[in-house]
């Protein structure tokens, strides 16, 4: 915190100090008289002015980027800038974030991925115009049941975390269309997930989950799905009713089949290999016959396979 209010002052002093004219001797006592009143000034400005001074507005947002600063706490005075609409403490190593975080009440944006943060703070909840949250990588096990009166919150980044579930109450995020739950301790999907009906993108990857169950088809305008690199050992038919899935990637679980239903899913047009492919990612199963052999002629063959005469 003080190196940082150091390094505000120390770059509002050099840049103050008048640079000398070319081929000209300046007038010694005029360039200290000018230095030191110009000294005077940065001293006399508050520390909250001198953070905002590195705020800067950006799409019409009032923006400050405090990223890879190699800080383990924020100065106090950063939560007197109520005018803020995007924060980025992101890669620091910041492990927690104090209770006037909910001060910034304007934030839409707020970036804080990349640290050492152990929990969120309950007064989060008070940003109330809070659109994206990104919170990855960090050491998180839970999450404050305050989020859910971020109502506005649109998208929400928890990959990478110790997160084994999430609570019920965030079922209120209403808005939400990207959840990213990814690289977590998740064994079952949070029963808070399938009341986000407006979930367009949900990642699940890298997790511990045994099953979906079946109030999934509750997600009704979902277009991405990943739930690779985990213990799945069946789909539920009513994975199926999403037919507005663009991409299902099942890569690396231990699927030894699909449901029968599967050729309801029209938009997954392929058989994707490339983790940014849409259609159908479905690699390193232990799928038996007849499936495995029908599918090495494509998402079409398996189609038309399953797809009742």
């Amino acid at each position: 915190m003080f190196l940082l209010r150091q390094n505000i002052a120390k770059q509002h002093a050099s840049s103050d100090v008048a640079p000398r004219t070319a081929g000209r001797k300046p007038n010694s006592d005029n360039s200290k008289r000018q230095t030191r009143r110009k000294a005077s000034c940065v001293e006399n400005l508050s520390s909250v002015d001198r953070i905002r001074k590195h705020a800067t507005t950006h799409l019409g947002y009032s923006t400050l980027s405090l990223a890879m600063r190699g800080l383990e706490e924020m100065p106090d005075e950063l939560w007197e800038l109520q005018e803020l609409q995007k924060l980025n403490l992101s890669l620091n190593t910041l492990s927690i974030l104090p209770s006037s975080l909910g001060n910034l009440e304007n934030l839409v944006i707020l970036n804080v991925w990349g640290n050492e943060l152990l929990s969120l703070p309950p007064e989060i909840g008070q940003l109330g115009k809070l659109r994206v949250l990104f919170a990855h990588r960090n050491r998180l096990s839970d999450v404050p049941e305050e989020l859910r009166r971020c109502s506005n919150l649109e998208v929400l980044s928890l990959a990478n975390n110790q997160i084994v579930t999430l609570p019920n109450s965030l079922s209120e995020l209403r808005r939400l269309t990207k959840l990213n739950l990814s690289h977590n301790h998740i064994q079952h999907v949070p029963a808070c997930v399938y009341s986000m009906r407006s979930l367009v993108f949900l990642h699940l990857a890298n997790n511990r989950l045994e099953n979906l169950a079946d109030k999934i088809q509750e997600l009704v305008n979902l277009k991405i799905l990943i739930v690779e690199q985990n213990s799945l050992q069946a789909l539920p038919r009513t994975l199926c009713c999403l037919t507005g899935l663009e991409l299902l990637n099942v890569d690396f679980n231990r699927l030894q089949s699909v449901p029968d239903e599967i050729y309801e899913l029209r938009r997954l047009e392929k058989l994707a290999c490339h983790p940014l492919d849409k259609g159908l990612h479905i690699v390193h199963n232990p799928l038996v016959k007849p499936i495995k052999e029908v599918l090495q002629g494509g998402l079409k063959a398996l189609y038309n396979y399953l797809k009742p005469a």
